[in-house]
């Protein structure tokens, strides 16, 4: 059992009671059916009313301060009520790869905007394949000597980039894979929905040509920024499952206590009572890899990038797994479109094959490893 301060759950139960109030399921599956599966409303409310936008963001860019422990309390919440909204795209993916670019300048221009509610952006480094790899960008990065740069290429998977504003890019230079801002209606951007498994996260494929971009850290040095992102993603993602999957869990225990079968609740037939205990094992098991890695993040050493690699592992099996459980102890009515079972059944495969699915992942995992 993993017990949070009295502060982290306090800062659990606020977040719950918004989400249960503002985000009730009728609310997630309406947005799903929008192409950017995000509320304008419901985020600002998260901006002003909460401060969630901010929470991980460093005070002298506008932040609270806080780390990936109390940033992870969030996610798992936002992974119970399968939240449409460009946060993880945001929060994680585009501050984080901010932040670890090293450039102040860009960070106090871009991150009071994401810590205030008013920019939403997301991060491109996927081409074609789905691989998070810095070696296969293809797309080009042209230079005119004074500052000036122009992107060409295409990029595949790109969490909610409808949502965005402002999008950072990997593009190859003559110096390797670079970070670059690109603004969403600059010229030559093209932004086109994906037909996708989940959809409270949308992806989208972008393509550039000849559009003007803003320099981002060191010329060359995305490799290191795409490394440090994924393992953080890895860790936000892992909290959000955790949460999705102890969702499923309630549903599974709530409905074999009331529904009977022979006169007897179904909760009470052995068969039964195996898979809600299974289920429960995993969850408890992804819990400790997931709150191991979110404690280690800060420190960005090989000890949390092992870490981060485990926690997406063990919480993307056992998501999948709790998740195929959950509609069998459901049974006929788990496989229905008016049940959520098949909404964090969508949400666990779509997380597990965000980064590439478990191949890559075992493989970033051995990676970090040092084999």
């Amino acid at each position: 059992m993993i017990y949070l301060s009295p502060e982290l759950e306090d800062l659990r139960s606020s977040v719950r009671k918004f989400l249960d109030t503002r985000v009730p399921e009728s609310v997630v599956r309406d947005l799903m059916e929008t192409s950017r599966a995000a509320d304008a409303d419901i985020w600002s409310q998260m901006a002003t009313q909460l401060g969630l936008q901010g929470l991980s963001i460093p005070e002298r860019f506008g932040g609270d301060g806080y780390g990936f422990v109390e940033l992870s309390v969030v996610l798992e919440e936002m992974g119970r009520a399968l939240l449409p909204s460009p946060f993880f795209a945001t929060v994680v993916l585009g501050a984080q790869a901010l932040l670890a670019s090293g450039d102040e300048e860009a960070c106090h221009d871009y991150l009071p905007a994401i810590a205030n509610g008013t920019l939403c952006t997301s991060l491109a480094v996927a081409e074609q394949s789905g691989a998070w790899d810095a070696a296969l960008v293809r797309t080009r990065a042209t230079g005119d000597g004074h500052g000036n740069w122009v992107l060409d290429g295409t990029k595949a998977w790109v969490p909610n980039a409808e949502s965005a504003a402002m999008l950072l890019v990997i593009g190859r230079t003559t110096a390797g894979p670079t970070l670059f801002a690109v603004e969403s209606d600059a010229l030559g951007v093209e932004i086109e929905p994906m037909d996708v498994l989940d959809g409270s996260r949308p992806l989208a494929k972008l393509t550039l040509a000849g559009t003007p971009a803003r320099l981002i850290g060191r010329e060359g040095a995305a490799g290191r920024v795409i490394a440090r992102v994924l393992d953080l993603a890895c860790v936000a993602l892992a909290a959000e499952q955790v949460g999705a999957s102890q969702r499923c869990l309630e549903l599974s225990v709530d409905y074999a206590q009331q529904r009977f079968q022979f006169g007897r609740p179904i909760g009470s037939f052995q068969a039964v009572k195996h898979m809600c205990a299974e289920m429960f094992v995993q969850i408890e098991l992804a819990k400790a890899s997931a709150a191991e890695a979110a404690r280690v993040a800060e420190h960005n050493s090989t000890e949390s990038s092992v870490a981060a690699a485990a926690a997406h592992i063990t919480c993307s099996a056992a998501s999948m797994f709790v998740a195929k459980e959950t509609i069998q102890v459901h049974g006929g009515v788990g496989f229905t479109w008016e049940h959520p079972a098949h909404l964090y059944f969508r949400r666990a495969k779509a997380s597990q094959m965000l980064f590439g699915g478990p191949a890559l992942s075992h493989e970033r995992f051995l990676e970090r490893l040092g084999i």
